[in-house]
């Protein structure tokens, strides 16, 4: 398997829902019966330098079907600090962050 995230960006904090919505229910939709603890997609807001955060999605290397849905691009593992689950079983934290305590 590889081993690609994928990011993207939902905007700043104040319009991000709507994309954000959008993801989990195109997941639900790919994914009705997730089983799998390695599907995921988390969210963090990141200022990168700017005045305003923008709200960066990241999707699991086993979503990637979903990600390539919206035009993510690839990226690197996020680090976990910050980030929260936006679709995905909750078992996903330890499977794809095992290096890190909860």
């Amino acid at each position: 398997m590889k081993n690609i995230w994928y990011s993207l960006s939902l905007g700043d904090g104040m319009t991000a829902d709507e994309p954000a919505e959008e993801i989990r229910a195109a997941f639900q939709e790919l994914y009705p019966a997730n089983e799998a603890k390695d599907i995921a997609v988390f969210t963090r807001n990141e200022s990168e330098g700017r005045l305003h955060c923008a709200v960066i999605a990241y999707f699991s290397p086993a979503a990637e079907a979903l990600a390539l849905l919206f035009d993510a691009e690839p990226c690197s593992s996020p680090v976990r600090s910050g980030l929260g689950l936006l679709a995905g079983d909750s078992g996903s934290w330890a499977r794809l962050f095992p290096e890190s305590e909860a």
